[in-house]
């Protein structure tokens, strides 16, 4: 069996999601979907985890050849923020590191998503319409959804970081967080879970 090339073209991520090559283009050039550009050429070329990680974000099927057969399966992470460029970022960032991210956008989704998915790790921001973020810890807390490690990523003051952690929050970060800080947290609060 011939192992899977880690990069697609931009003719083969439309046939994956079946659409035209021209909303695959449109994807990458408003940011939607990660790709680089080869030099010279100016074609496009997408990382298969950038694709599955994208069509997983946007509830799209995900083809088993797109997914590695004999690997382990990835730790699921679950993104929750109300701001979409921060939620992507922060996406981008546990895919590098190996997770299988899930996005939602508020709390109510966050509570759907924490049943469907039970995720290892959880990101959360506080400061969402609707339910807050220490809601979503609250009710994590009510109905014992133990399992799942909740890094909190926000915006709010040093006192709010502070509440979250005693609400139960196994991390808090600032926003602006730092990369690779997240990468060593998430990979710390997995494998010693």
């Amino acid at each position: 069996m011939t192992e899977q090339p880690r990069s697609l073209t931009t003719g083969q991520v439309a046939s994956f999601c079946s659409v035209s090559l021209r909303t695959v283009i449109n994807w990458i050039n408003r940011g939607l979907l990660p790709a680089h550009k080869l030099p010279g050429r100016g074609d496009h070329r997408i990382q298969r985890r950038d694709l599955v990680g994208f069509m997983r974000d946007n509830q799209m099927p995900v083809p088993p050849e797109l997914l590695d057969a004999g690997a382990p399966a990835p730790a699921t992470a679950l993104v929750v923020d109300d701001d979409a460029a921060m939620s992507r970022a922060i996406g981008r960032v546990l895919r590098e590191a190996g997770f299988e991210v899930s996005v939602v956008h508020n709390g109510f989704a966050a509570g759907m998503a924490l049943m469907r998915l039970q995720p290892r790790l959880m990101t959360l921001d506080l400061q969402m319409p609707g339910l807050s973020g220490f809601d979503v810890l609250s009710q994590m807390q009510a109905q014992g959804v133990g399992d799942t490690r909740v890094i909190v990523i926000s915006g709010a003051g040093a006192e709010s970081l502070s509440r979250a952690r005693q609400a139960g929050a196994a991390a808090v970060f600032a926003k602006p967080f730092d990369d690779n800080a997240l990468i060593d947290c998430a990979k710390k609060l997995v494998t010693n879970n």
